[in-house]
């Protein structure tokens, strides 16, 4: 395959990502930008070598070239998936593009979140007027409904009047991949979003309007909410960066260190696979061993007994 054509089956893929694979806006960047700097690649490379060496030895020559470059091994690797993805897009089209790819072993990190003390201290201690924002009350019913549901901010901002049932306290999400689920949240949170409605937000008549709405009545972006979010930083004793992402880890730590089934979480969460939710089972276990290793008898017993 040559170079102009491949551009052409770049734009082709995209393309199908988005309107049949339904993939996020975040994700099509990612992958429209990792496949831009393949092809800047490319062109460097000398005539004779554009002239001699085939896709494959030039796709895998890139993907080498990344690990002298001190990138994220989390780049690399949504690198190496962009590839495996659009071979199996080039398969579809007829052509055969078979790479002898290693993806890279990440470091399991674990989510950061925040206590529920941390948590109940943002939502129960600030005050509404303390919050440096024209819209305090929409700012404050943000992070309780991030906080409640777990919901991703991409999916907050998209929640219309009409996915929610005041009645029931569930809100229908539109998820990755088009995926539809149903999430809950509590009396704080309904709360909160009655007064959002009166006292800020105004007209409710329009149902399929965003339920977040900026001053010209139009819906948030995901960006303005990191921002919302980020104002919280100010009033937490320990000074540490707030994320709707981090918000979302502490919902679902916090629940299973309540004892809540796992899957129940993973459905909540929207999780496509146990695996994704299973990370959060070892924030879990540290917290249980703390727990143990504070409260337990024999611990207790023989800090006691110095005989």
């Amino acid at each position: 395959m040559k170079l102009e054509q491949f551009k052409e089956k770049t734009k082709e893929f995209i393309t199908h990502l988005e309107v049949e694979r339904h993939l996020s806006t975040h994700t099509l960047r990612a992958y429209e930008s990792d496949l831009h700097q393949f092809i800047l690649f490319w062109e460097d490379l000398t005539a004779q070598e554009q002239k001699l060496l085939t896709l494959r030895q030039i796709i895998e020559r890139y993907l080498v070239s990344l690990f002298y470059k001190n990138i994220d091994k989390s780049s690399i690797a949504r690198k190496f998936s962009c590839f495996k993805s659009f071979t199996s897009f080039l398969r579809t089209q007829g052509i055969t593009l078979t790479l002898h790819l290693k993806r890279p072993r990440l470091d399991k990190k674990l989510p950061i979140y925040l206590s529920v003390d941390e948590v109940f201290h943002l939502l129960d201690t600030i005050k509404d007027e303390d919050l440096p924002t024209k819209y305090p009350i929409r700012d404050k019913t943000i992070f309780e409904l991030l906080y409640a549901t777990g919901v991703r901010c991409s999916e907050l901002v998209n929640i219309r009047m009409c996915d929610i049932d005041m009645q029931n306290k569930t809100i229908r999400i539109l998820g990755k991949g088009n995926k539809e689920r149903i999430v809950l949240f509590g009396q704080k949170a309904q709360e909160r979003i009655v007064l959002y409605c009166s006292q800020e937000r105004g007209d409710q008549t329009k149902q399929d309007e965003p339920l977040f709405l900026n001053y010209r009545r139009e819906k948030l972006t995901p960006r303005t909410v990191q921002r919302i979010v980020e104002t919280f930083r100010r009033f937490l004793k320990i000074d540490r960066q707030i994320t709707p992402h981090k918000i979302r880890h502490s919902f679902a730590t916090h629940l299973l260190n309540q004892g809540v089934d796992l899957r129940v979480v993973q459905e909540l969460l929207g999780h496509k696979t146990l695996a994704s939710t299973e990370k959060y089972t070892h924030v879990s276990l540290d917290e249980l061993a703390r727990t143990c290793e504070a409260k337990h008898p024999i611990k207790n017993i023989l800090g006691g007994d110095k005989s």
